[in-house]
């Protein structure tokens, strides 16, 4: 019990510092900046920021969620996205064995980070979506999933789904109603959970993505048939929970 409660208390303190990591990939990498070189900074003065400036979500709440030096309000992504990659790591520890939990977590991290871009900017890009469907291949190779035939046909049967969806959308509406990614997150998505909780996978989608057009038309907010969704976050949301229920 005291050993299981460690490695869920490990998989939260992992979870801080990876999320600290993919918040600035979340910010820097639509700027065309590495999220690997370069210093810490603040994005209003420029300030380098110090070592103990730099502890994930504490140093946040420490400075009141501005800079020391000009006062600038610090992104509040930073700490989403720590606080939320914190409870994957939790969450991944606390319903599974610590193999397939380190997985588990790696899956939930890359397709919050994926979230937070999609949510942000509309944008899956390919140089984080292609290595996630490869990791679920080599995955489910190593005897963690469903398996390598259901992951390939997964892979195969998400892709080639979501892209005639989009083709056949656009021949007909003559404009396009799916962004080039998602049909390749799907993919990655079935390259983990394999083919058969795909057609889940989109349900979840589907319904998560109506509950939020109509509490935006509860607050006001005009939708129109035009109005863009990150369809991208929402199949990242049902597909976490769609791989912890394939192993479980």
């Amino acid at each position: 019990m005291i050993g299981h409660a460690l490695l869920i208390l490990l998989g939260a303190l992992l979870g801080l510092v990876i999320g600290s990591f993919a918040a600035t990939v979340v910010v820097r990498l639509p700027e065309r900046r590495s999220a690997l070189t370069g210093r810490s900074a603040c994005d209003g003065c420029g300030r380098a920021l110090r070592a103990w400036e730099l502890l994930p979500l504490v140093s946040f709440v420490l400075a009141h969620g501005r800079c020391r030096t000009c006062g600038v309000r610090i992104d509040p992504i930073h700490p989403q996205i720590e606080i939320a990659a914190s409870l994957i790591g939790a969450l991944s520890a606390a319903l599974l064995p610590p193999v397939p939990a380190l997985a588990t977590a790696l899956f939930g991290w890359t397709l919050l980070t994926l979230a937070a871009l999609d949510l942000r900017h509309f944008w899956l890009p390919d140089r984080i979506v292609l290595p996630l469907g490869i990791a679920g291949l080599a995955v489910n190779a190593a005897g963690i999933g469903p398996g390598i035939l259901p992951a390939a046909i997964g892979a195969t049967a998400g892709f080639g789904l979501l892209w005639a969806v989009g083709a056949i959308y656009q021949a007909v509406r003559k404009h396009r109603g799916l962004g080039g990614g998602d049909p390749k997150l799907l993919g990655a998505i079935g390259a983990w959970v394999g083919w058969a909780p795909l057609p889940f996978v989109l349900l979840g989608a589907a319904l998560l993505g109506i509950v939020l057009i109509l509490l935006d038309r509860v607050r006001g907010t005009k939708v129109e048939a035009t109005t863009r969704v990150a369809f991208g976050a929402l199949l990242a949301a049902a597909a976490w929970p769609a791989w912890i229920l394939v192993l479980r």
